[in-house]
Formats: structure tokens, sequence, C-alpha cells
């Protein structure tokens, strides 16, 4: 089973990092909030109910298909 990667207003963030704003299916949004949480804090609102919150580290990582080289 993987580590749940999206958070909604009240939830505690996992770990310690800056969440950013996406929209529920991961899609990128217009002007996102970006805030710095340590483990335990509490998530706040997001500006619309269809957003969530998510770990920027994760959101420039490569996945690890589009990582691979075709030779």
């Amino acid at each position: 089973m993987g580590e749940i990667s999206q958070f909604k207003g009240g939830e505690k963030a996992p770990n310690n990092g800056i969440y950013i704003e996406v929209g529920e299916t991961g899609s990128n949004v217009e002007d996102p909030q970006q805030i710095s949480m340590k483990a335990g804090e509490k998530f706040p609102e997001t500006k619309n109910n269809n957003r969530v919150w998510k770990n920027k580290r994760s959101q420039s990582r490569p996945s690890p298909q589009n990582s691979r080289q075709s030779d």
C-alpha cells in the first residue's frame, strides 16, 4: 500500500515540507496557495472545494515510467 499523498483542509500533515494546492485529480490550478507545514499541523481550507493539498516535492519528482530511457 502506498502513502496517502493528497490532503483536505483539517487533516494533519504527515511530514515537514512545502505543500501546494492542486486539483482533486492532481491537475495544476491557476494561482495555487503554497504553505510550509510541520508534521502534525492541520492543513488550512483550500480556496476551492475541488482542490486538495499535495507535497510540492512529489510534484517535481518524475514518475518511474517517464524516467526510463529507450535504447
